[in-house]
């Protein structure tokens, strides 16, 4: 056995591979380049050639598919709760988020509020979202991961500010009674608020923002509105999947690759704050400083701000229900 190991070692590792990274809308232009950058490093590096296929969608809509069985090497999600469902359904070990820096989060963003030119409804804190002449366009917390995110941005624009729960609850349902539509993930809600001229004002990704800003679509300042809460953006190998198809190695290596000073250059290039503090810094007048809360600062936890505000039953169902009602 021992003569002819490394004759099998060297043609596995020269036998093509193939990875599924699943990840949330906003990322796709970004890994798609990021996919090409590794695969040539990692040829020039091993010898063996690898193949990339990305998923795109919201984030819970893709959680729940892999959940389901959509075969994923890696996962790069909107938050680490829905990572950790993917854990709780016993595909991911436990300790992932140690694994690699910053809790396993090569990229971060924050929210943005889009509004119109000129900004007619005069749109310039949180506090203006909550007026009945206003129409906001947001995606829907139950299928996308950038929802919740603004969900909690909301909520912590009160919290932190001295407001109670029961003022904080009373603004969201006046928020989300003023949006006639819930996209289902966050480019979608882009393309309603862009494309298709609905609402006054648009919460979504600072990197959405800064995607119409550069494709014209925008000739105004996007509102930068403070407190703010930061937004981290986990990656991980699906364990059960990675040790069935033989892929460890290669996607670990591209799980890694994510924080080199190259596919940072290009997180950065297409909208995404990064980690590498060479990147950022060259980056830094695209990405201006903000005053933001973590979610452990706001909520004590990823699970516990989604148990408390987005499993069935939970406070954005309670709310949804409120304002659906009119109440």
């Amino acid at each position: 056995r021992s003569v002819h190991a490394p004759l099998v070692q060297a043609q596995q590792a020269a036998s093509p591979q193939s990875l599924t990274v699943v990840s949330y809308a906003v990322t796709k232009t970004a890994y798609d380049q990021i996919f090409k950058l590794f695969a040539a490093d990692w040829k020039k590096k091993t010898g063996q050639s690898v193949s990339f296929k990305g998923s795109y969608g919201g984030s819970g809509s893709q959680t729940r598919a892999v959940i389901d069985g959509l075969e994923a090497d890696v996962v790069s999600l909107a938050m680490a709760a829905d990572i950790s469902k993917i854990q709780q359904a016993g595909l991911i070990r436990p300790g992932w988020e140690r694994e690699n820096p910053y809790n396993s989060t090569p990229i971060h963003s924050t929210v943005v509020a889009f509004v119109r030119p000129g900004n007619p409804k005069k749109i310039n804190s949180w506090k203006d979202l909550d007026n009945k002449n206003v129409e906001v366009v947001l995606a829907n917390p139950k299928t996308s991961g950038g929802a919740r995110w603004n969900f909690l941005a909301l909520w912590g624009a009160i919290t932190r500010t001295g407001g109670s729960e029961a003022q904080a609850r009373s603004f969201i349902t006046g928020v989300y009674r003023n949006a006639d539509v819930l996209p289902k993930d966050a480019r979608e809600a882009t393309d309603v608020f862009i494309k298709r001229r609905q609402g006054d004002v648009l919460l979504n990704w600072e990197t959405e923002a800064i995607l119409a800003k550069r494709k014209g679509e925008w000739t105004t300042p996007t509102k930068l509105l403070s407190p703010n809460v930061l937004t981290e953006q986990p990656v991980t190998v699906v364990d059960n999947v990675v040790d069935r198809r033989g892929t460890r190695k290669v996607a670990e290596a591209y799980l890694q690759f994510l924080w080199t000073e190259e596919a940072q250059d290009i997180a950065a290039k297409h909208n995404l704050r990064v980690r590498h503090p060479k990147v950022a810094a060259r980056n830094a007048a695209e990405f201006p400083k903000l005053n933001t809360f973590t979610v452990d600062e706001v909520f004590g936890s990823w699970k516990k701000a989604h148990t408390d505000h987005f499993v069935d039953g939970g406070i954005y169902d309670q709310l949804l229900a409120t304002y659906r009602h009119g109440q």
